[in-house]
Order: structure tokens, then C-alpha cells, then sequence
């Protein structure tokens, strides 16, 4: 095991290790599967292991759950969500630290991520009371059109590793807020985030079977066994577009709702014109916020030809004065990558650029000792056939092309299956929407290098996926309309 510092052990020991189904903690019919710090590559502790038969008994507490939950005052589940949102702040310091040490990002960053989190709940125990419909006269005059949003149904929810607690709370509060219920299957990797929210929302008076929650390692199998029956109505994703593309094809199986947050390959526009000291200070932010595995992370970064070289100078200045290590520890800015297998992916994609004749400005290289570090890298001059452009690198590689004219540069930020977000650094506002509007991507970042917001809509384009996480869209994606044709002119109605 990790050799833990006290209030490490001990914050790791307080977070429940059981399956959450119906309202109760139960051990999985899997047995237990192992959770391991990235910084040390070794165990922290064992959580329940779900089979396919736990994911359907938790399925079926939902479905039980769904027809109260629905029928409950949206005050109610306002005010349960505020408890919660309260509760998560109060709890602050522990759930940073929790996540630190399962998935390795610092202790600042994992602060960042609990506000994060919490906002989404707050948020939505705002939105949950402002559901409403329309009332309207027909267009013939003679009769009304009604129209009512209802609840979609008990949902599937899958999360990622690389914002554990966020995207758990990122689906979870409007879908709470909305009158559904849910299962949640977290990442292998990092459930303990996910196992101490669901704790908090019992403890805030979320109902029992309103949540469930499964950690396994059968990924496929329990996925794809909630998706088959009939009694889940919605299917939410964060992940690869690879992943996304077989839960999708699973999911028109029983024509559910899909909301899918999927992979990006996000361009970083530095302009001519750009304030360079804010340019840069953005491009830090987008590419080694989360050690640069995020999906809205700056994997290519087209800057125009005649500030290239001092943009490249200072990114790379900035970059390799970063402190790297465990992110508990004072000071440190950019943690392991979450295993060894994205280490090794990181280093063969820099292989593959340098072969082809990129120039590393710093960094290049995996790091020595127990851990999966990787050393934050700028390259200069790299080829378009380089791999690196073209697939998500999800680590703190920072690739450089250079471009001579505007048309140049959108063209290539738009060379990509890839839509989720890209960066625009300009002082000329109309150069800014020119860009804006011609970039094909769900979101943009004007002069800044983060776009998460938890009022905002938060979603891709192309192969990036569709639907939208946060603000008043998100809350839709919980939503069916219901139309009514009312007759009020007693006359029978004829076509």
C-alpha cells in the first residue's frame, strides 16, 4: 500500500467503498477492485467490484424511485440540491484531497474542481423550480395549444477519470433538478470522488433508489447491460469518441436520449496582433490545467509566423519552470498522468513529431521514478503529418504551427474530425468573430484559456458529440414536451 501521511489515511478511510443501490451500501457480487495513486503507481485502497447483476438491481431501484422523485415538489428538490451544494463547500479540503490522491491532479486544482462541482448544484437547485411549458391560442383561433416538460426517466450516467467529482455533479444536479433518477457508473480509476458526492446527497435528503451508484472494472459488460433494458430512458457520456461511438450504437437499441461529451483536439489561435503576455498566459492555462488531460486542452496551437518564435520562447519558459510531482505536495502545478499506459502514449506521440522534424523547445521526456510523470514540452515547427495534430494527446505537450494569414489558420484549426472548443487571441474584435464564427466547434474561449462555466453550455460538434452540459440547456436534456391540443369551442374538430 501507499505510505500515507495521516490525514491522507485518513480522508481516504471516511469515503464509502460499497455499491449505493437503493438507498443502501452493499459490497459488489465482483468482489473488490484495486485503487492506485498515479504519483506513486501504487494501491490506496479497495472499493466494492459491481457485476452486471448490482448495475440492473440498481436500475431497478431507480425505476422504483422514479415515479416519487418525479412527483416531488421541484422546491423539495431544490432545496435538497442547495443542502448539497452547502454540504460539498463545507467538505471542501477532504474531497480535494481525495481526488488528488486517485487521480493525481494538485491540490489547488482539486480545490478548484470541488467550487466547480458545487456550482453545478447550486445551479441547478435554481433551475429546478423554473420548469415550465407554453399556453397558447391555436392559430385557427378556436382552440389552445398546451405544451408540459416532464421528466425523461430513470438515466445511465458514465464519467470519466479526469474530473471525477465535476462530471459526476455536471450530470447528476440537473438531472435531479429535472425529476429523474439515475445510475452512475464512475471511472475504474477514480471512484472515490463519485462514492463521497453520493454520500453527500443522502446526507443532504436525496431519497433512497433516486441515486445508485456501481464502481467496476466490467466497464463493457455493465454498460452495455443498463443500455439494453427497457427501464432506462437516458444515456449521458463523458469520454472518448471511440467509447462514445459503441455506447451509441448500444443506445439505438432501445432509442434512448444521448448526451454525449466526447474527445477534442482544441486549436489555440495566437493572431498577429494578439497581446502576447495574455496569449501565452492563456495557452499555460489551456494546455496544463489538469496536466493537459482535459478535452478542452490546447492540443494545437497555430500561431502567426511573425510572433511565433517569442511566443514559442516564453511558453516554453513558462512551461519549464513548472513544478512537477505529487500533487499533494507544496508548490507542485502539474501531476502524473492518470497511468502508465497515457504516459507511454504521450512519449510515443513526441517520438513520432521530433522524428518528423519538430524541435523541442523543453521537456520531451518521461521523468524518472515511481509515478506516471511526464515533462511539460513545447515543439516548435511541427510537421502537419505529425501525429500529434491529429490525435488527442492528454498530457503537457504543447505543438506549434506557424501560419502566414487568417484563411491559413482557420483552415487548419478546422482540419480535424474533432468540434469541442478552440482559443482565439486577437485585439481585433472583428478578426475575433470572423474566427468565431467560422470555427467549427461548440465553444470558444475569446482572450481567455478556460471555458467551463457551470451556467454556461458546455458541448462539441462533429465527432466532439452532441447535447449540452450546464446552464439552462443542460437542464433540457432531462426533459421531454408533452403537447396538448385543447378543444374549448365545444365544436367538434374536424381536419
Amino acid at each position: 500500500m501507499t505510505v500515507l501521511a495521516d490525514e491522507e489515511r485518513s480522508v481516504v478511510a471516511a469515503v464509502p467503498k460499497g455499491l449505493y443501490v437503493d438507498g443502501a451500501w452493499r459490497e459488489g457480487g465482483g468482489g473488490t477492485l484495486s485503487v492506485e495513486d498515479p504519483a506513486t503507481a501504487a494501491p490506496l485502497c479497495d472499493v466494492a467490484d459491481a457485476t452486471t447483476e448490482d448495475a440492473l438491481a440498481a436500475l431497478d431501484a431507480a425505476d422504483r424511485a422514479f415515479a416519487a422523485w418525479r412527483a416531488t415538489a421541484p422546491r423539495e428538490r431544490a432545496d435538497a440540491l442547495r443542502h448539497a451544494y452547502e454540504l460539498t463547500m463545507a467538505r471542501a479540503d477532504e474531497l480535494a484531497l481525495v481526488m488528488t490522491l486517485e487521480m493525481g491532479k494538485p491540490l489547488p486544482e482539486s480545490r478548484s474542481e470541488v467550487v466547480y462541482a458545487a456550482n453545478f448544484l447550486r445551479w441547478y437547485s435554481e433551475e429546478a423550480v423554473r420548469v415550465d411549458g407554453r399556453f397558447a391560442v391555436n392559430e385557427n383561433g378556436r382552440g389552445r395549444v398546451l405544451t408540459l416538460q416532464q421528466p425523461v426517466g430513470p438515466c445511465v450516467f458514465v464519467t470519466p477519470w479526469n474530473f471525477p467529482l465535476a462530471m459526476g455533479a455536471r450530470k447528476l444536479a440537473p438531472a435531479l433538478a429535472a425529476g429523474c433518477t439515475c445510475v452512475v457508473k464512475p471511472a475504474r480509476q477514480t471512484p472515490l470522488s463519485m462514492l463521497a458526492l453520493t454520500e453527500i446527497l443522502e446526507q443532504a435528503g436525496v431519497p433512497a433508489g433516486v441515486v445508485n451508484v456501481v464502481t467496476t472494472s466490467r466497464s463493457g459488460p455493465v454498460t452495455q447491460a443498463l443500455l439494453s433494458d427497457a427501464r432506462a430512458r437516458k444515456l449521458s457520456f463523458t469520454g472518448s469518441t471511440e467509447v462514445g461511438k459503441l455506447l451509441i450504437a448500444q443506445a439505438a437499441q432501445q432509442v434512448l436520449r444521448v448526451s454525449m461529451e466526447l474527445g477534442g483536439n482544441a486549436p489555440l489561435l495566437v493572431f498577429e496582433d494578439a497581446d502576447l503576455d495574455l496569449a501565452v498566459d492563456g495557452a499555460v492555462l489551456a494546455k496544463t490545467r489538469n496536466g493537459g488531460e482535459a478535452c478542452t486542452s490546447a492540443n494545437r496551437m497555430y500561431v502567426h509566423e511573425r510572433v511565433a518564435d517569442a511566443f514559442a520562447a516564453r511558453l516554453a519558459e513558462r512551461l519549464a519552470a513548472m513544478r512537477v510531482g505529487r500533487g499533494t505536495e507544496p508548490g507542485v502545478e502539474v501531476g502524473p498522468l492518470i497511468d502508465a499506459a497515457q504516459r507511454d502514449k504521450v512519449a510515443e506521440l513526441v517520438a513520432d513529431a521530433r522524428d518528423r522534424g519538430a524541435r523541442i523547445v523543453t521537456g520531451g521526456a518521461a521523468l524518472d521514478g515511481a509515478g506516471w510523470f511526464y515533462a511539460p514540452t513545447v515543439l516548435a515547427d511541427v510537421p502537419g503529418e505529425a501525429r500529434v495534430l491529429h490525435e488527442e494527446i492528454f498530457g503537457p505537450v504543447a505543438p506549434i504551427v506557424t501560419f502566414a494569414d487568417d484563411d491559413e489558420a482557420i483552415a487548419g484549426a478546422n482540419d480535424t474530425e474533432y468540434g469541442l472548443v478552440a482559443y482565439v487571441f486577437t485585439q481585433d474584435v472583428n478578426r475575433a468573430f470572423d474566427a468565431i464564427e467560422r470555427l467549427d466547434v461548440g465553444m470558444v474561449g475569446f482572450n481567455q484559456g478556460m471555458v467551463s462555466n457551470a451556467g454556461a453550455p458546455f458541448g462539441g460538434v462533429k465527432q466532439s458529440g452532441y447535447g449540452r452540459e450546464g446552464g439552462p440547456e443542460g437542464m433540457q436534456e432531462y426533459l421531454e414536451t408533452k403537447y396538448v391540443a385543447m378543444n374549448l369551442g365545444g365544436e367538434a374538430v374536424r381536419p
